[in-house]
C-alpha cells in the first residue's frame, strides 16, 4: 500500500476540528481514504450500506474496471486467459500470483488430479437429504462436512494446512457437484478418472453411467473449462466478502468456503444465471418469440414486477468482458450440438438483439452479462437449471481460497466487525409484567 503525498481533510459545518486522513494509491483504480482512526478522532462512524464506496481490504488478486468493462486476474486480461490458458493454469495463477511453466503446470495438475476422490462415507451423508433437495442445499452441507473428514488440513493459521485444503477443495468440488446431481436423478455415482482433464472429468462424472461408455466432447469440454475460468474470481463480491469475513474469525477453510457457497445461492448473486433461464422458460410458456414485445413492455413498466434477468451488472457499466467470451462459446456449443434452431435459444437470441438495439436498454447500459450466456451453454450441455449455481460455486472455489489465503497473510487483518447506525429505542427500564 503506497501512501499518497496528498491527505484528505474532513471538515465539519458545526465548527468542529478538522481531521486529516491519509490517502493511499493502488496500482490501478481509485485512491482510497484511510478512515481507520476516524472513530478515535471524531467519535463517528461512516455509513455505507452495501459497501459501494468502501474498500474492505487491500488485494493483489483481481481487478475490475466497471466503466471500461475490464477484468484482470493478477494483471492478466480475462480475454487472454480464457483464450490461451486452461482452468488449472488459471487456478495456479490465482493461488500463486504467476502463471505456471510447463513443469509447474504438470505438477499442479497431477496434484489436483490425485485428490479428486472423496471419502466413501460422504455417500452416506448424502443419503440424509431428500432426493428433491436443491443441489445448493446439498453443496452447503457437503462442503462444510469436508472438515469432518480431513482433520489434517483444518488449521487456517498453518500455511501447509491451507495449501492442502486448497488442493483438496479445488479437486473435490467437481466430484461433490456431480454426486449431488446423480443423487437428485437417482443414478449411481461415477468415480473420477485420472486420465481426463479437469472439465472432462466433471462431464464424465455428470453424464456417464455404468451401462455404456461416455465419450467427452472436446467442444463441450472446452466450453465448460471456459465457464470455470470466467467465474474463477471477481474481486470483493458478496460471497468472496463472506468467505473473508468468515475466515477472519479463524474458522477452518472448509467452513469458510461453505459460507461462500451459502452466500452464492442467492438469486441476486450466483443464482442469476438460473433466474435468466427461468425467465426464458416463462416467456416460452407465454408464447415464445411472438410474445417478446409484450414481455419487453412489462419490463419497461415501472408498475410491473417483471425484470429482465441476465442483463446489466452492478459493477460493469459497460459490456461485461466475460459475456463476449461466453457468447463465442455459446455459438460453438449450439453449433456442435445442432441446437441453433432450438426454440429457447432462438428466443434468447431475439431478446439479446432487442436489448442491444432498444434505446431504453442501451441508455441504461443493460447489456447481456455472463449469466445470460452461461445459462444457455449449461442447458445445452445438459446441466439442469437447478445445478447452475453449484457449477458456479465449483468454479469460484479457487478465487475464494486465494482471497482467504491473502487475508490470512495480511499483517493488518483483524476479525471483521462492521458498525451500525442504531435507530431503535433509547435506553428504558423493564416494567413488572402486571404494569405492561
Amino acid at each position: 500500500m503506497k501512501a499518497s503525498d496528498n491527505k484528505a481533510t474532513l471538515s465539519f459545518s458545526n465548527g468542529g476540528q478538522s481531521v486529516e486522513l491519509p490517502i493511499y494509491k493502488g496500482t490501478l483504480g481509485p485512491d482510497v481514504i484511510d478512515i481507520r482512526k476516524l472513530y478515535a478522532q471524531t467519535g463517528m462512524f461512516t455509513y455505507d450500506p452495501g459497501f459501494m464506496s468502501t474498500a474492505s481490504c487491500q488485494s493483489s488478486i483481481t481487478y475490475i474496471d466497471g466503466d471500461k468493462g475490464e477484468l484482470l486476474y493478477r494483471g492478466y486480461p480475462i480475454e487472454q486467459l480464457a483464450t490461451n490458458c486452461d482452468y488449472l493454469e488459471t487456478c495456479y495463477l490465482l493461488l500463486n500470483g504467476e502463471l505456471p511453466n510447463t513443469a509447474e503446470k504438470e505438477k499442479f495438475t497431477r496434484l489436483v488430479t490425485n485428490h479428486t476422490m472423496v471419502n466413501e462415507q460422504m455417500q452416506f451423508f448424502l443419503r440424509g437429504f431428500r432426493r428433491d433437495a436443491h443441489p445448493m442445499a446439498i453443496m452447503t452441507g457437503l462442503v462444510g462436512a469436508l472438515s469432518a473428514f480431513y482433520h489434517d488440513s483444518t488449521d487456517i493459521n498453518n500455511p501447509e494446512h491451507r495449501d492442502i485444503a486448497a488442493i483438496r477443495l479445488i479437486a473435490k468440488m467437481p466430484t461433490l457437484v456431480a454426486m449431488a446431481y446423480k443423487y437428485n436423478v437417482g443414478q449411481p455415482y461415477i468415480y473420477p478418472r485420472n486420465d481426463l482433464s479437469y472439465a472432462g472429468n466433471f462431464l464424465h462424472m455428470m453424464f456417464a453411467t455404468p451401462c455404456e461408455e461416455y465419450k467427452v466432447s472436446p467442444v463441450l469440454e472446452r466450453a465448460l473449462d471456459r465457464i470455470f475460468i470466467l467465474h474463477a474470481d471477481h474481486e470483493q463480491n458478496a460471497s468472496t466478502s463472506t468467505v473473508r469475513l468468515c475466515g477472519s474469525s479463524g474458522t477452518n477453510p472448509f467452513a469458510a468456503i461453505a459460507a461462500g457457497v451459502a452466500c452464492l445461492w442467492g438469486p441476486a448473486h450466483g443464482g442469476a444465471n438460473e433466474a435468466a433461464l427461468n425467465m426464458l422458460y416463462d416467456i416460452q410458456k407465454e408464447g415464445g418469440v411472438e410474445k417478446i414485445g409484450e414481455f419487453i413492455k412489462k419490463v419497461k413498466d415501472k408498475n410491473s414486477n417483471v425484470k429482465l434477468m441476465g442483463f446489466g451488472h452492478r459493477v460493469y457499466k459497460n459490456y461485461d468482458p466475460r459475456a463476449k467470451l461466453m457468447q463465442e462459446t455459446c455459438n460453438e456449443v449450439l453449433t456442435e450440438l445442432g441446437l441453433e434452431k432450438d426454440p429457447l435459444f432462438a428466443l434468447a437470441k431475439q431478446l439479446e438483439k432487442i436489448a442491444l438495439e432498444d434505446e431504453y436498454f442501451v441508455s441504461r447500459k443493460l447489456y447481456p452479462n455472463v449469466d445470460f450466456y452461461s445459462g444457455i451453454v449449461q442447458r445445452a450441455i445438459g446441466i439442469p437449471v437447478s445445478l447452475f449455481t453449484a457449477v458456479f460455486a465449483l468454479a469460484r472455489t479457487v478465487g475464494w481460497i486465494a482471497q482467504l489465503n491473502e487475508m490470512i497473510g495480511d499483517p493488518e487483518y483483524k476479525i471483521g466487525r462492521p458498525r451500525q447506525l442504531f435507530e431503535g429505542s433509547p435506553k428504558r427500564d423493564v416494567k413488572p409484567i402486571s404494569a405492561r
